[in-house]
């Protein structure tokens, strides 16, 4: 089943193994990775001392980092059932591009929280991009059956949105679970809605004509 998967997300699979296996204290350690994790805007910017503050980069290279395997997986998994249809319908550059800001829109949501915060967190994993590619999922194949995994209970990919989305938004206003970006997750979802709202044409963005042919006026007609 793994080679069947389409190159992207193939490749962001193999990248976020691999660089997962090289922040463990017998290869590199987290330690060499801190200047990729997204450090908050409190710490400063200094270009010349990357370590420990916020770089323009980390909207990015925090996307493929990760604290446990646990938070691997299950990232992957979603990444792996929900970006290989995803990929498959818009294609390679699309999907990729598509992925990478709802990775930097998420970082970027995150950031703002943190300012309002009295001690914000170091952030690091896939989470934001992936729950992007949830959205999407839901807004393309809304009427496909997903199934939960705790508790397993099938429902419309658009109903399986929508309760992921309400409940980010409870955790992250409550502070039920601490320890985890849930505005960065919404963050993800919500650049990724602004971004097909692009893409289509739609308000915000009325006056841009959707990618494709454009159409022939109804009142005129072809002379041969």
């Amino acid at each position: 089943m793994f080679p069947r998967l389409p190159t992207v997300t193939k490749a962001l699979l193999i990248a976020n193994a691999v660089l997962f296996l090289l922040q463990q204290p017998f290869l590199l350690g987290n330690g060499t990775f801190e200047p990729f994790m997204l450090q908050p805007l409190g710490g400063g910017f200094d270009p010349f001392s990357p370590g420990g503050n916020f770089q323009p980069w980390q909207l990015l290279t925090y996307g493929f980092l990760h604290g446990s395997f646990g938070h691997l997986f299950f990232n992957m998994l979603a990444l792996f059932m929900f970006g290989a249809p995803l990929e498959q319908t818009w294609g390679e550059k699309r999907f990729l591009i598509y992925y990478l800001v709802c990775v930097a829109g998420a970082g970027l949501c995150q950031l703002l929280v943190g300012m309002m915060l009295a001690d914000p967190a170091t952030v690091l994993g896939a989470s934001g991009g992936v729950f992007g590619l949830l959205l999407a999922y839901g807004m393309l194949f809304p009427n496909q059956r997903v199934m939960l995994l705790f508790p397993p209970i099938p429902m419309k990919a658009r109903t399986f949105v929508i309760v992921f989305g309400a409940m980010e938004l409870m955790l992250g206003a409550t502070g039920w679970q601490p320890g985890v970006a849930h505005f960065a997750h919404l963050g993800g979802m919500l650049f990724g809605w602004l971004l097909i709202r692009y893409w289509r044409g739609q308000p915000p963005f009325n006056n841009r004509r959707p990618p494709g042919p454009p159409k022939r006026p109804n009142h005129l007609r072809s002379i041969k």
